[in-house]
């Protein structure tokens, strides 16, 4: 029988005693503090975001590099490690509010950087569960401090080598802002702000007094800014939507989204269109329904949907396999796109090219918001920017027109000779230059007003109009695929994506890899 060394033994019971020391981060009092104000914990967030008994850490005895700080900043306060998510390997990474509010110090930075190093080499998605009030002071002031503080840029991403996915989860400013927009998704806990400094510090340099809330709140990234994809009013919702969004991506660049075995048959027809899709071009209808109708049931997760809102984006299913949609709204300004609706389809268009996941268009538009407002916003750039984008595009692509798919938009949401693999329209849709009020009224006004009867004149001339608007006119010329029965909708598009997968997986050149995030 073997007996165990008094001095392994000593060594050993050390070891779990500075462990268990590290694991309380700035101390139990700090910890006790955090749960009665109803918060997690670093290691509580990363225990209920990975399989049970997955993670392993990295750097939990790591502390500050500053003598006077050392006792009082375990693990630099930033939990970081390896674990897995869905049975896949991933690191993840989450701020120690209890050791300094989770400021940045050397050592924080260097573990930051460590691990995203890690994680690009061996091609593992980052889980960031993020808060934290910016660089310490101590450690950023002269020229040598903000030197070692300052994070390389591709540190913060890089060229989309694997999914970055962040959680703010308390008052995030600094590095928690520059990695949170960076990620290729973000949920925000509601209630907490994120911004590139706290109401503080722009108090005292500019003189402004703003909230946190104003300054950077979920409701701003939400809807103004489109910072945030999605907005959670519990830390286990935040860490839920993670999970949600993970199991739509794959692991890196170099692998192909994970399908699901499908329950809802590929053929199955979608009898309901033809009663959520008036035929009245004028009428409003959520786009929505038709998503929710067309692909797996239960699979569409909408993206930024609060942010340019007449366009709907989001992960879904067809036959198991991931999709993007792209698909404009006509129960928001009548399906318009304005300045924020390009820069969602661009954000989108991008991250999908980055991970190999086709697209799906879905158009009623009836051309982009012309407005004096969106002029000064940089309308111009803003669409031919998406039209760039979508010129870089090489995953598979289909598009189909339900309604109306009018001027430049029909061009942006892949209309004829754009590059679209398959590209096909309802019997009813309409495909113009202009809508037909706005063209007749333009183009024959002199004809209108000369008539005896303007209106009846007006009305000839929409009949007219609207039959050179017709799809056939279009699939005659083989400048659409075809004209389809809508209730065959998802079955074309699942047999168009079988067609896609015939050689096996689908893979991007990535040419969107490296386009800034966050337009």
């Amino acid at each position: 029988m073997t007996t165990r060394d008094d001095g392994i033994g000593h060594a050993l019971d050390d070891l779990a005693a500075r462990r268990a020391r590290a694991r309380l981060g700035g101390g139990a009092e700090r910890v006790a503090a955090e749960h009665r104000a109803g918060r997690l914990t670093a290691r509580e967030r990363i225990e209920r975001l990975v399989d049970p008994g997955s993670f392993v850490e990295l750097g939990l005895l790591a502390h500050s590099d500053r003598p006077e700080a050392r006792e009082k900043s375990w693990s630099d306060g930033l939990v970081t490690g390896f674990a897995k998510v869905g049975g896949r390997a991933v690191a993840v990474e989450a701020t120690d509010r209890t050791v300094f509010a989770g400021t940045e110090g050397h050592v924080f930075i260097r573990k930051a950087v460590a691990l995203h190093a890690l994680a690009v080499k061996r091609g593992l998605p980052v889980f960031n569960l993020a808060e934290g009030g910016g660089l310490r002071m101590p450690d950023g002031m002269g020229a040598d401090g903000i030197s070692k503080a300052l994070m390389r840029p591709e540190t913060l991403q890089g060229l989309r080598e694997a999914p970055r996915l962040t959680a703010i989860l308390g008052s995030s400013f600094g590095l928690p802002t520059w990695q949170a927009v960076t990620s290729d998704f973000v949920v925000q806990l509601a209630g907490t702000g994120m911004a590139v400094a706290g109401p503080r510090m722009l108090e005292v340099a500019t003189g402004e007094r703003v909230s946190e809330e104003e300054l950077g709140g979920a409701k701003l990234h939400a809807e103004t800014t489109g910072q945030v994809d999605v907005v959670a009013d519990t830390e286990e919702q935040c860490i839920a939507h993670l999970q949600a969004v993970f199991a739509y991506l794959p692991a890196n660049a170099r692998a192909a989204p994970p399908a699901v075995a499908a329950a809802d048959p590929p053929d199955r027809p979608v009898d309901e269109l033809t009663a959520i899709v008036p035929t009245q071009k004028n009428r409003g209808y959520d786009m929505k329904r038709v998503v929710r109708v067309v692909f797996d049931a239960g699979s569409f997760y909408e993206l930024k949907a609060e942010f340019g809102r007449a366009l709907v984006t989001g992960l879904a299913r067809l036959a198991g396999r991931p999709v993007g949609v792209i698909a404009n709204n006509p129960l928001r300004n009548g399906g318009a796109a304005g300045p924020d609706e390009c820069d969602k389809a661009i954000d989108f268009t991008c991250l999908c090219d980055a991970y190999s996941i086709p697209i799906v268009y879905l158009h009623d538009i009836p051309g982009f918001a012309v407005s004096s407002q969106a002029e000064r916003r940089r309308m111009p750039t803003r669409i031919m920017t998406w039209a760039q984008a979508n010129a870089a595009v090489t995953v598979p692509r289909a598009s189909v027109i339900l309604r109306k798919s009018i001027g430049m938009a029909y061009g942006n949401m892949m209309g004829a000779l754009q590059g679209a693999d398959l590209l096909v329209a309802w019997p009813t849709a309409e495909i113009n230059f202009t809508g037909p009020e706005v063209g007749v009224n333009v183009v024959y006004h002199r004809e209108i007003r000369a008539a005896a009867d303007p209106a009846a004149a007006r009305r000839a001339l929409l009949g007219r109009w609207e039959q050179d608007s017709s799809p056939y006119r279009a699939a005659g010329e083989f400048l659409i695929d075809d004209v389809i029965d809508p209730r065959e909708t998802r079955r074309i598009l699942c047999a168009w994506l079988d067609a896609a997968y015939a050689n096996g997986p689908v893979a991007s050149a990535r040419r969107l890899a490296n386009w800034p995030m966050g337009f």
